[in-house]
């Protein structure tokens, strides 16, 4: 028993290792190198009423961007302005930025700090043994080899930030990864050099481990 149970551990652990190698790093330019946190400030208001104040959404629905790294924010709002993320309401304010302002909201929301809610009580500990060790047994890799320990993922690679995230954003977000809506258009499982991993690895969560790691990223700091 314990012998199968260290095999599995390994397994997950390799898995893990696996697919933090095969992620390619973001192109540039790196919004870091030239946005301006003070410019970003300004153009952020319009963003606070959904996103709330400073990037601290009180919507489950919505996003928190406070403490998201810039690299991630600057992508995601590229593929919105180009149509590759359909959302109503995301697609019309991006449209009219410029890839200076794009750089600048980044790095802006990079700069704050994350607050939020805890982990659902019920879910939290099958929530970190998902995101530390994985499940081998349906090939998922642990979420902490991107993600990072503290799930402050990987600026230099792409991975986002997930501390503090809305659990209901993020399960909404592992559901459109595992039916394939994420993205669009004719080849959107490589939309960003890191979608490949997360369509593939969202497809063999079942909707308890999405309801479980969900949960238990929401607490973290």
């Amino acid at each position: 028993m314990a012998k199968r149970a260290l095999l599995a551990t390994a397994s997950a652990a390799l898995l893990s290792v696996a697919w933090a190698a095969a992620a390619t790093p973001p192109v540039t330019p790196n919004p870091y190198a030239d946005g301006s946190a003070q410019a970003g400030a300004t153009k952020a208001a319009v963003c606070f009423s959904c996103h709330g104040p400073n990037g601290n959404s009180q919507n489950p629905v919505w996003p928190r961007l406070a403490g998201q790294n810039a690299v991630y924010i600057a992508e995601q709002l590229h593929l919105f302005r180009a149509g590759i993320r359909k959302n109503p309401v995301m697609q019309p304010m991006a449209a009219g930025l410029t890839d200076q302002d794009i750089d600048n909201l980044a790095v802006y929301f990079a700069t704050q700090t994350p607050v939020g809610l805890e982990a659902d009580p019920s879910y939290w500990k099958a929530g970190q043994a998902l995101y530390v060790h994985g499940d081998a047994s349906h090939e998922v890799p642990g979420c902490i080899a991107c993600h990072g320990p503290l799930g402050r993922g990987n600026p230099a690679a792409g991975y986002p930030a997930l501390e503090a995230q809305q659990s209901v954003y993020v399960m909404t977000q592992l559901q459109n990864y595992a039916n394939g809506t994420r993205y669009s258009g004719t080849n959107a499982t490589a939309a960003t050099p890191n979608s490949t991993i997360m369509f593939d690895i969202a497809k063999h969560l079942t909707p308890e481990q999405i309801r479980d790691v969900a949960s238990y990223v929401q607490g973290l700091r």
